[in-house]
This record gives structure tokens, C-alpha cells and sequence, in this order.
């Protein structure tokens, strides 16, 4: 690990940290600490693992949107860990984490990011239907190949077909 990852990482620890003593304040009472992994894959910049209480983010789109993630992701992914401790299992972006969202850290509930994914996209293959060409992200091409799944266009509601 790089000294610049470890930076990086260590400033995703201390806005966890802030946002748990921000969620504290606002609701008078503490929260257990989660685990922190640096192993999101794929395109997700982060998650949430409710049952064990754990934040996972995407080291590459991290060390490239440093700034978004400590604005936007992180609060994101701690409200679902805050969500889930207040009111159990709800929506995932439902009402009670909208509002923790808003009232608690005063940021706007989105739930998608903007950032540029082109690092972290895999391996993509070409399917078709009467709509025309479809892509398909390798882990379901594969799933295409072994008969375990068929998929559908939405429009025109035909099985695709690899190209």
C-alpha cells in the first residue's frame, strides 16, 4: 500500500468517524463502529453489509473522486448502516433513510453516483433484439452460456440473443 492510499484511506476513516458522532448528536444515542474494506468491485462505489455491520468501497474509484466520496458516498453508506440500526429492515432507499440523508447530514438522498466508471467497467458482450444491439456485463453472459438465465429486453420484451 502506497503512503498516498494510505491517506486516502485514512480520510475515509475519519468521515465515518465524523458522521457516526454527527448521527449521535442528532439522535442522542451511540452506534456501533463498522468494519472498513477497501474491496468494492465492479462499478458500486460503495456499499453497505447490514447484518455485519461492515462498509465496503471501490479503491479505485476512491483514489480517483476523492472529494465525492468523502461528500457524497460515505454519508450515503453510513445512512444505511444508521438506517438499519434504528429502524431494521426497510426499504434501502426508503423514507427512514431519505431522512437520515436530509435531517442528519443535510445532503440530498441520491442513489446513484456520477462518476466516471470507465476504470472499473469489465468485460462486455454483445446481444441483440428487435430493438437492436444490448450489452451484457460478463457475469451474465456467462450465466447466458451455462443456461442458468435467459434475459429479456425491456422494450420490446424479446429474449436476447448473443451477437
Amino acid at each position: 500500500m502506497t503512503t498516498s492510499t494510505q491517506n486516502i484511506d485514512s480520510l475515509v476513516i475519519q468521515k465515518i468517524e465524523q458522521c457516526y458522532l454527527t448521527a449521535t448528536d442528532y439522535f442522542n444515542c451511540s452506534f456501533e463502529r463498522p468494519t472498513i474494506r477497501f474491496n468494492q468491485r465492479g462499478k458500486i462505489a460503495g456499499s453497505a453489509r447490514l447484518q455485519t455491520n461492515e462498509l465496503r468501497f471501490n479503491p479505485v474509484l476512491l483514489k480517483d473522486n476523492q472529494e465525492t466520496f468523502i461528500n457524497e458516498v460515505i454519508p450515503h453508506e453510513v445512512s444505511h448502516l444508521l438506517t438499519f440500526s434504528l429502524f431494521g429492515r426497510v426499504k434501502p432507499h426508503g423514507k427512514e433513510w431519505q431522512s437520515i440523508m436530509i435531517d442528519v447530514f443535510k445532503l440530498q438522498p441520491n442513489t446513484r453516483h456520477q462518476m466516471d466508471v470507465t476504470k472499473v467497467t469489465g468485460k462486455i458482450f454483445l446481444y441483440h433484439c428487435q430493438c437492436g444491439p444490448v450489452e451484457l456485463s460478463i457475469r451474465r453472459h456467462n450465466k447466458v452460456v451455462k443456461g442458468k438465465q435467459n434475459y429479456i429486453c425491456r422494450r420490446c420484451k424479446n429474449t436476447l440473443q448473443k451477437s
